[in-house]
């Protein structure tokens, strides 16, 4: 079986890519729907997002919309289609631009209407096999939280943010950076044992910024890079997860060609740490990030209930500096 795959736009082969549309159901408790390629098909048997071919004249998301109406009987509105990410994929019978749309909403009961098999799955318990080889950078991407918080210890004080991180873990928060610039040296590492062991404890995941050594040190789960550090790496840092700060497209090109897993992206609004500094906006961030294959958060002025607008904008989900933690 051969398999290539790459970033969107960065073809390997000279073939004319077959664009395709694809779909991420997410149910209420956030699970998401796969289907099982009928007999006749190439990969007969395997298990892939539900989506098809985009037909000439179509759009992408309108392409992604019939076909969940032809194949599992649900009808999507067009302004539920949340854009997420765009990879190319190089198979023996046929290299594919696969546009990923994740829907949280829909009318009328997923079914198989041309007799296929369907399962909701969870990116860390899948129970069904095998799974289309191109969509394993896509389960990674979905074992990715839609909050992203960072720390502001320096700000608040340890021991109050120490507290605010506990229920911040209990609510259900997976995902942290630790991002203390002005700490010193022993104080940060004091700090982040303690951060590292109570998500732990939870199952969160804790990226350090800026420095991969430590993170490896206190057994922290990745690194998340600034975009000079981004610019000036010739390799990707030998961590499980790797995240990069971006704030226009060019750098976000610079860390998908690292190789990086995610990125935040901002400032999208104004924000307390920065006033006056110019913002993206929601426009701004969903051109920045179009057909990016990797996901992206949005940062700067965020809320909880920014959520949403940021899925609809493109973004895997929002990272904050305060609002993670109230």
């Amino acid at each position: 079986m051969s398999l290539r795959t790459s970033p969107a736009g960065s073809a390997i082969h000279d073939k004319k890519r077959i664009e395709v549309a694809a779909a991420v159901l997410h149910d209420d408790t956030g699970r998401f729907l796969l289907a099982q390629r009928p007999p006749g098909k190439a990969y007969e048997g395997y298990w892939e997002f539900p989506g098809g071919k985009v037909e000439h004249g179509e759009s992408a998301a309108d392409a992604m919309r019939r076909e969940l109406h032809e194949e599992l009987g649900i009808e999507v509105d067009a302004g539920s289609v949340c854009p997420w990410l765009t990879r190319d994929f190089d198979y023996e019978h046929a290299n594919v631009r696969l546009r990923f749309f994740r829907i949280y909403r829909w009318r009328g009961n997923p079914h198989g209407r041309e007799g296929q098999q369907f399962a909701w799955q969870e990116s860390t318990a899948l129970n069904v096999a095998p799974i289309l080889p191109a969509n394993g950078p896509i389960l990674r991407a979905l074992s990715l939280p839609t909050v992203y918080g960072i720390t502001h210890a320096t700000e608040t004080g340890v021991d109050v943010f120490i507290e605010q991180l506990q229920r911040a873990l209990v609510r259900g928060l997976k995902l942290i950076q630790i991002r203390e610039k002005e700490m010193p040296d022993d104080a940060l590492r004091i700090f982040s044992r303690r951060v590292i062991e109570h998500a732990h404890q939870q199952g969160a995941r804790v990226l350090i910024n800026g420095d991969a050594r430590l993170a490896a040190e206190l057994g922290a789960d990745g690194v998340h890079l600034t975009a000079a550090l981004t610019a000036a790496l010739s390799e990707r840092p030998a961590c499980e997860w790797v995240a990069a700060s971006c704030h226009n497209a060019g750098e976000l090109a610079n860390a998908i060609k690292l190789g990086v897993d995610f990125a935040v992206m901002g400032a999208v609004q104004p924000t307390l740490s920065h006033p006056g500094a110019g913002a993206l906006g929601w426009d701004g961030f969903a051109q920045a990030t179009r057909n990016t294959s990797i996901p992206v958060y949005a940062l700067g002025g965020m809320r909880q209930d920014d959520l949403e607008l940021a899925r609809l904008s493109g973004a895997h989900g929002v990272a904050m500096l305060r609002g993670a933690w109230r």
